[in-house]
């Protein structure tokens, strides 16, 4: 089978040339930094643009459809390498927020953000010691359940944001787990990069329960 790359991400993506040309720059960076810092999984490096570009990527057409969100500020909770966050702002996003606890992989993010010219500020710090400030878009991976998510990102949330969030094979779970203490309009749609897998766009939320959020994480 063909290995998917460049080429078959900006024919998935319609991503311009110039776009292309910067995430390979981070792609590079990447790579390297990997062999000094577990950014991403070793095994994965040979699917790196469909395991992590791509999967990035299809978060960006929800971003700006037709009926037009107001998606000027984006907060990335727990950023580690960049995805899907750093991926959003090389393609276009205008304002991007990256939390990193790991001051490892946050020193890999600015150094990936000035290389490539992405508008981005890197919170070095854990998601409960951001001051908050209101934003269009909650961005997340691969990172926790999702009422610990909604919990962690209540208080950036303005009447209007709306969460896109790329889950597991254990979506629908954490779905019936969030529903007990969170009223959310929920649009789950099929990942593109993996049969398992969700992409939730969430909005509307209003919490209705207690917060049992772990503030140990």
């Amino acid at each position: 089978m063909k290995q998917y790359g460049p080429e078959a991400f900006l024919q998935d993506t319609g991503v311009s040339r110039e776009t292309l040309s910067r995430l390979q720059t981070y792609a590079d960076l990447l790579l390297t930094w990997n062999k000094k810092i577990n950014l991403v999984g070793k095994s994965t490096e040979a699917d790196l643009w469909q395991r992590h570009m791509l999967d990035s990527a299809q978060i960006y057409p929800r971003l700006y459809p037709r009926s037009s969100h107001n998606s000027s500020k984006l907060l990335d909770m727990g950023s580690g390498a960049g995805f899907p966050g750093l991926v959003l702002a090389i393609m276009g996003v205008p304002e991007v927020h990256l939390v990193e606890v790991d001051q490892r992989k946050a020193t890999f993010l600015r150094e990936a953000a000035r290389v490539t010219g992405a508008p981005v500020t890197v919170h070095a710090k854990r998601i409960e010691d951001v001051p908050a400030f209101k934003i269009d878009v909650l961005t997340a991976r691969a990172l926790a359940p999702l009422e610990d998510l909604l919990a962690w990102g209540e208080r950036f949330l303005a009447e209007n944001s709306h969460c896109i969030f790329l889950k597991g094979q254990n979506v629908e779970v954490e779905l019936t787990e969030a529903h007990k203490r969170w009223r959310i309009s929920v649009d789950q749609v099929p990942s593109r990069t993996d049969l398992r897998a969700s992409l939730l766009h969430i909005s509307e939320v209003r919490r209705v329960g207690p917060d049992t959020t772990d503030r140990s994480a």
